[in-house]
């Protein structure tokens, strides 16, 4: 194959804008029955503006919105705005097939006229040159989800063989203790050591040494792990295994984020002030060679130790960004507001990356995350695939993204995507990949952030509005087939299906753009309420409603779990819709009837309340925004506190009985009798809700029937336990479904799709580890004084380092040694009190329980009455009595109220009715089931 004609040469005066504006947008309406798209548009003001792939140049169009200044012409360009009406209007579909006849199959002007029943047919058929049919996937979780199920929707619709590519995948402990859905999907697993991802997913000879062990053509790495790191790819080649994903030289010049600054820096491409900044590379574009970065020259962008680092932090100015460059997904990243805070900073990034390079960026206040996704051959071709916002982070990570970027006008956004597709071709970067920037919405200008030489977890968002499988496209381009090749690329391009005719993507004769609008939010195990602080565990229920605008993808399954050393992202949903709006509506639809029940906390709810603010519905937010929601302790919707307080007081009461009962049933078992005061069945029931101390006695007063008392109130509950642990409440008209979860320092109460925490009584002394994970070291000196607030140790959890924090004055005695592994709950160590006397105490609720308002839901007709009257009297004389002083009042109003009902003459005849009632009902279905059997009743 030819390599493709190259271009003149690109200017970039893109930090710099000249006010460029687009007029509003307009977009085709979607008609289902329309053939090639008429001149017909709705003026909106929230479209969506038109972003198509890069690598082509602009044209002049009537239909081109009008741009106050003209930009010049871009030898790698594209053209911006309406298309001619020689474009058809694809529909999309949630499964990645378009076009679909009336009876369900796909349209095509170029039906697929042949048949290819394995690889090598295949890659001899499309002009490939290496035959992959065996791959091992060296990730776990999502990814390797993802990953196995794109892949075998391409081949059932290539070969009509899901399996034709099998797939072998890593196994450790942990991951098969927690039941990994990826494992039940691969066709082979290989057990490897567990443990920190280094003995595993990211050790590199590991994964050479299994991937011919077990004979592979290639490997694939997804995101994390060793994903990132150029040896795998190097090791691979030269044991003649192929790498699903760009060479060594390209993931190393662009892969790493000093070096990825340094190219975007030769290339005009603008950047924020940094360690490197004006670093350079000599580049003479008429070579084409691959650039590389000299290690002198990238040692200069390096910042050694804290010296030089606050040194080089000094010069740019507060704030911050101290990045290790191996780092990503939340992880080597710490923002430094002052000089004070730096150094410990700068030692966290160096403990979550061991041995990494580590660099100092200028902090971009009110930012925007735009990036855009690339996608390259071996031969030279390389597009873009339009954009995605993830501007809403938590520590720095991703937690809700979008496709396309509608925030950026397209004369800016075109810049960007040019920009991405001239890095890739400068260092012949091949397979998918993701350029991001920081976007300023004020000034419209951008700067380089890093080029992440990989899939993104966010892929799917651009899946969805270009309708191309990027996991089955990197699999296709390591087969050695050029773009033009891949049957959704050409679909994009609007070409032949399946012919072989070169594309021009520097002029294509169409021009791409993306299909309505996608929203994805990334499910993951950490409590928003404190901090979205991660945790592991099992998973009770998982149940999520996929929809036709609505889908999703998770790495674990009822009965599965998450380990301390996975990521604590576990699910991805995404929606989407015509607009930004309608994504929005169906997405949160969606998450409020995805039901989790699990050990740990979600980010479910968080969710949904960050969808409903109005910074997010008018598009206003930053980078920043989500941490300023946090700081200000802005919480997901609670259930209502005395609904809250019920149920909690039911669960935890109901547990205690159940408890005594049981045990007294084990002695009883063993010939052994226990005191009569240990069966009991009331309990005091006392925690704390948001500040507030609450002393209820819950009384089981039958099967499923109790009775709350505090402060002199009283509230009869019906409440049914379900068989997956649950307690179905009756209360005012209305019923809950609740659980409880009780974990070290509190109980977790989830009603409905709603969670709140009941906390117990804690001690100030002991100071536990909220989370299972390691002990990585301690801030202060053993027997050191600390005031509330302050960070006494550190701890490593999912991969995050996360602070200690004592909440009252004194000292510090350590329990456990730095590199301890620890459990939830776990004493890391004892602070003694300087003045235990001031340790504030929560203040004891004063008020009554509500009463209900709803009329009675039992019947009030007399035999109703003396039914519900004599059940009553008959679960008093099992054992379920009421404590004094209730016990004598209520015992009596209900013989009262039995005996009124047996003096009425009218009961027998009421008992009666519904005995013939029964009777009938008997009867017919007697006649019904004799019938079928052919016996005559009469």
């Amino acid at each position: 194959m030819s390599k493709e004609k190259k271009s003149g040469e690109v200017s970039f005066l893109l930090g710099d804008t000249n006010g460029d504006e687009v007029e509003e947008g307009t977009s085709p309406e979607d008609d289902p029955q329309s053939g090639p798209l008429e001149d017909h548009h709705e003026e909106r003001h929230d479209s969506v503006p038109s972003m198509i792939s890069a690598s082509s140049s602009r044209e002049d169009s009537s239909q081109e919105p009008k741009l106050k200044n003209q930009p010049s012409d871009f030898s790698h360009g594209k053209q911006i705005g309406h298309r001619s009406n020689m474009y058809v209007l694809q529909r999309h579909s949630m499964s990645g097939a378009s076009n679909l006849d009336s009876r369900g199959r796909r349209m095509s002007y170029h039906p697929k006229d042949f048949s290819v029943a394995t690889p090598e047919e295949f890659v001899k058929r499309f002009g490939g040159k290496s035959v992959i049919n065996k791959v091992l996937i060296a990730n776990n979780g999502i990814a390797a989800v993802k990953c196995m199920r794109s892949v075998r929707r391409w081949a059932y619709e290539m070969f009509r063989n899901e399996r034709a590519i099998r797939f072998v995948v890593m196994v450790t402990p942990e991951d098969l203790k927690a039941n990994a859905e990826y494992i039940r999907l691969a066709d082979q697993y290989v057990p490897v050591q567990g443990g920190t991802n280094n003995n595993n997913y990211a050790n590199v000879e590991l994964i050479l040494d299994i991937a011919k062990r077990t004979q592979v053509q290639a490997v694939w790495a997804g995101w994390g792990h060793a994903s990132e790191n150029p040896k795998l790819p190097e090791l691979l080649h030269k044991n003649g295994i192929i790498f699903i994903g760009p060479p060594e030289g390209a993931m190393w010049a662009l892969g790493d984020k000093i070096a990825s600054s340094i190219v975007a820096q030769t290339a005009g491409v603008p950047t924020m002030p940094w360690s490197g900044s004006g670093l350079t590379l000599k580049y003479n574009k008429e070579d084409n060679k691959p650039l590389s970065v000299p290690s002198d020259l990238y040692r200069k962008g390096c910042v050694e130790d804290v010296d030089e680092g606050l040194k080089s932090a000094n010069k740019i100015g507060f704030p911050v960004m101290i990045k290790a460059s191996e780092g990503g997904g939340g992880k080597g990243i710490r923002k430094a507001e002052n000089a004070d805070d730096f150094p410990n900073l700068f030692r966290q990034v160096q403990a979550e990356v061991p041995g990494s390079p580590i660099f100092i960026m200028k902090l971009a206040t009110h930012a925007r995350h735009l990036e855009v996704q690339i996608l390259a051959d071996n031969y030279g071709n390389a597009i873009s695939l339009f954009g995605r916002d993830c501007s809403i982070q938590r520590r720095h990570q991703k937690i809700i993204e979008e496709a396309p970027a509608s925030v950026a006008t397209s004369v800016v956004f075109d810049k960007m995507e040019q920009a991405a597709v001239t890095l890739a071709k400068m260092v012949c970067y091949v397979s998918a990949g993701t350029v991001e920037y920081l976007y300023n919405e004020e000034t419209e200008t951008f700067h380089f952030l890093e080029l992440n030489p990989r899939l993104q977890v966010e892929h799917p968002c651009t899946e969805m509005v270009a309708d191309i499988n990027l996991p089955a496209a990197q699999l296709q381009i390591a087969m050695g087939l050029p773009l033009y090749r891949l049957k959704d690329i050409r679909q994009l391009y609007d070409v032949d299906t399946w012919g072989d005719t070169p594309i021009d993507f520097s002029n294509p004769s169409m021009h791409p753009r993306p299909r309505g609008h996608v929203i994805a939010a990334r499910i993951t195990s950490e409590n928003p309420d404190e901090g979205f602080k991660p945790s592991s565990g099992t998973v009770q229920e998982l149940n999520f409603r996929s929809s036709k605008n609505v889908w999703g993808y998770f790495s674990v399954a009822a009965t599965g779990g998450l380990h301390e050393y996975a990521d604590s992202q576990f699910g991805h949903c995404f929606s989407w819709g015509e607009d930004r709006e309608d994504a929005r509506e169906n997405l949160v639809v969606a998450l409020k009837e995805l039901s989790i029940r699990g050990d740990f906390r979600t980010t479910v709810e968080y969710l949904i309340k960050l969808f409903e603010t109005e910074e997010y519905q008018n598009n206003k937010i930053t980078t920043g925004w989500l941490d300023k929601l946090i700081s200000e302790n802005v919480q997901a919707e609670k259930p209502d506190v005395m609904l809250g307080v019920i149920s909690g007081a039911l669960h935890i009461g109901d547990y205690q009985i159940q408890d005594c009962f049981q045990t007294f049933q084990a002695s009883l078992e063993r010939g052994q009798i226990l005191p009569a005061n240990s069966l009991k069945n009331h309990v005091d029931v006392e925690f704390i809700s948001e500040g507030i101390k609450y002393n209820v006695k819950v009384v089981k007063t039958g099967p499923n029937n109790y009775f709350i008392c505090m402060n002199g109130s009283i509230l009869e509950v019906e409440a049914h336990r379900l068989s997956d642990g649950g307690l179905l409440i009756s209360f005012d008209g209305a019923s809950y479904t609740t659980y409880m979860k009780d974990q070290v320092s509190s109980y977790r109460i989830t009603i409905g799709n709603k969670t709140c925490v009941l906390h117990k009584e804690n001690d100030p002394t002991k100071l536990r580890s909220p989370s299972a994970g390691k002990l990585l070291n301690y801030m202060i000196d053993d027997g050191g004084h600390v005031f509330a607030g302050d960070v006494y140790a550190e701890i490593e959890v999912m991969k995050m380092v996360m602070e200690l924090r004592v909440t009252e004055n004194g000292c510090v005695h350590y329990v456990k040694r730095p590199g301890a592994v620890l459990d939830g709950g776990s004493v890391v160590a004892h602070l003694d009190l300087d003045d235990p006397s001031r340790v504030q105490q929560a203040q004891s609720f004063t008020g009554t329980l509500p009463q209900p308002q709803a009329p009675p839901t039992h019947g009030e007709k007399l035999h109703q009455l003396f039914q519900s009257t004599r059940a009553e009297l008959e679960n008093i004389l099992a054992g379920y009595s009421l404590p004094e002083p209730y016990f004598r009042p209520k015992l009596q109003e209900s013989i009262e109220r039995l005996m009124k009902c047996l003096r009425d003459p009218a009961l027998p005849l009421l008992e009666l009715q519904v005995y013939n009632y029964i009777c009938a009902a008997f009867k017919s279905f007697l006649i019904s089931a004799l019938s079928q059997s052919n016996i005559n009743f009469y």
